[in-house]
Parts: C-alpha cells; sequence; structure tokens
C-alpha cells in the first residue's frame, strides 16, 4: 500500500555571511513550498550562511549555535505550517567549527548531522571534522537521513543510513560546476538505485569568490526515478512526490519465481572484510 509525501528541494544563492536575508529567503521558500502541500523541505549545504570563506575566524562569525537563532525561526514557521525542514549552516560548539545539517520540525530541532568527509575547499578547509556516526531520524514524513555534499562520493555513507532503516537521504550540497557531469547527473542517482532509496539533493547554484555551483538539485525515487530536476543556473523550487513503502520494500520482483533481486538481502558482508581495514594496500 502507497505511503505517499510530498517533498521539495530548494535551489539557492546565498549570500556569503549575510545569515539575517538568507534566513529570509530561507523563510519565504518554505511558506511558498508549504502551499504546495510538501511536507519536507530540503536546503542547500552552507544555505544559511555562504560557502567560499577564506578564514576560520571569517567563518566564525556567521556560524550559530544548533538549536539557535535560526532554527528557532524555522520552528516557529514549520509549527505554524505542519512541515519539515533540512537546513545547511555553519554550526559552533565552543571553539569547534562545524559544516553541518539540521532537521528541523514543529516541535523543533529533530536531530543535527555535522559532515564527516571534507574536501580541500572552501569553509571544509577550516572545519572539524563530523564526530558523530551518519543516523536516521524518525518523523512523521519518513526515517530521514542526513549527509552533506563530498559524503555522497564514499557510497558506505549511503548504505549504513540504508541499513538503518531510512527511508529518505536528504543531501544539502554545494557542489562546483566543474563536477557537474559526474556527481549531479549520476553519483545521486546510483545512491538511490543501489539502496533503494528516495535522495532529495538540494543544491545551490550562482558563483561565490571565483567559484561556480552546479545547481541541478534533484529529487530521485527509491527506483532511480528522477521525479525533480531543477535547472543548472536558477534559483528555483522543485517538487516531487515519494512513496515511503517503496523504500521500505527492499525485494523486487520482476519474474515471479524466476527473477527476483534485493540489494540489502543479497550482499555479502562476509567477504567486505577489506571494507573495516584501513591500511592501504
Amino acid at each position: 500500500m502507497k505511503e505517499l509525501v510530498k517533498v521539495a528541494a530548494v535551489q539557492t544563492d546565498p549570500r556569503i555571511g549575510e545569515t539575517a536575508a538568507n534566513l529570509e529567503d530561507i523563510l519565504n521558500a518554505t511558506a511558498e513550498a508549504a502551499t504546495q502541500g510538501v511536507r519536507l523541505i530540503v536546503f542547500p549545504e552552507c544555505g544559511l550562511t555562504g560557502y567560499i570563506f577564506i578564514s576560520r575566524e571569517e567563518a566564525m562569525t556567521a556560524a550559530e549555535t544548533i538549536p539557535g537563532p535560526a532554527t528557532e525561526k524555522i520552528t516557529a514557521l514549520c509549527r505554524q505550517r505542519d512541515v519539515y525542514v533540512v537546513l545547511g549552516l555553519l554550526e559552533k560548539d565552543g571553539e569547534r567549527l562545524f559544516n553541518a545539517a539540521a532537521l528541523v520540525g514543529p516541535a523543533g530541532v529533530i536531530g543535527s548531522y555535522r559532515k564527516n568527509h571534507l574536501p580541500f575547499l572552501g569553509v571544509d578547509r577550516f572545519a572539524t571534522p563530523g564526530d558523530r556516526p551518519f543516523r536516521v531520524f524518525p518523523t512523521p514524513v519518513g526515517n530521514i537521513g542526513l549527509f552533506i555534499c563530498y559524503d555522497i562520493v564514499f557510497p558506505e555513507s549511503a548504505r549504513v543510513m540504508t541499513l538503518d532503516g531510512a527511508d529518505i537521504l536528504a543531501l544539502p550540497t554545494n557542489f562546483p560546476q566543474v563536477r557537474r557531469e559526474t556527481l549531479s547527473t549520476h553519483v545521486i542517482n546510483t545512491r538511490a538505485i543501489e539502496n533503494r532509496v528516495h535522495v532529495i539533493a538540494a543544491d545551490r547554484v550562482g558563483h561565490e569568490r571565483g567559484y561556480g555551483f552546479a545547481g541541478l538539485s534533484k529529487i530521485v525515487s527509491a527506483t532511480g526515478k528522477e521525479v525533480g530536476l531543477a535547472s543548472p543556473d536558477r534559483e528555483e523550487i522543485i517538487y516531487g512526490e515519494v512513496d515511503l513503502e517503496q523504500a521500505r520494500t527492499k525485494r523486487m520482483v520482476i519474474t515471479p519465481g524466476e527473477y527476483e533481486l534485493d540489494y540489502i538481502r543479497d550482499r555479502r558482508p562476509d567477504i567486505y572484510e577489506r571494507l573495516t581495514d584501513a591500511t592501504p594496500e
């Protein structure tokens, strides 16, 4: 039996360091998406802050705590509109700086994630590596897993959340324009297909301090079908509908009794021991 949830990815062009203006855009987009019956809305990586910071000190001036001022305002709107939001931001925790995502609902912050895999680019050069494992957060709109941008090229990230029961993987991202043909076009869909899980990828557009961003935000169903796709260069909201039951049914029957697949059951963990060995050959 289908269990349909309407979702959205918001493709933005945040202004670096201008958190008040970016938050206003986030609130306006959330309100707009809510009028379309959306229950889950995903924003880009560092959508609150911008990404290409030139020093740790500069980045810390834009960082907030979780919960904090931005999540409190988003909570109030979520309560009013009965929606759930995934927000990308910089999180400060004492003297530490994290590239983070927060999952916010009508009752407040449900959970947060700190980016585990950090490329040598933008603010990630100054961020502290994530200090928490990947987690899945149960909500009324599905079991939601969080990861950020570069995490997606490590297939273990999506797989461990799938094994923990994720229905939807929310991916706030800032894919560089030069990686559009690989990451945006292929890798997002691959993670959905190989795990039979829905993926909502919210990317940004525009240019920031000499770097261009890929756009092409997308919503990919657990079958790998693109049910929403944004342009490469415009701020916009894309919408799609995902079936939670589809993500929870890993067994695919192509020809009953003759041709069946299950990407989870058919794994062979007993021969994957190399994955637990961090020593390079």
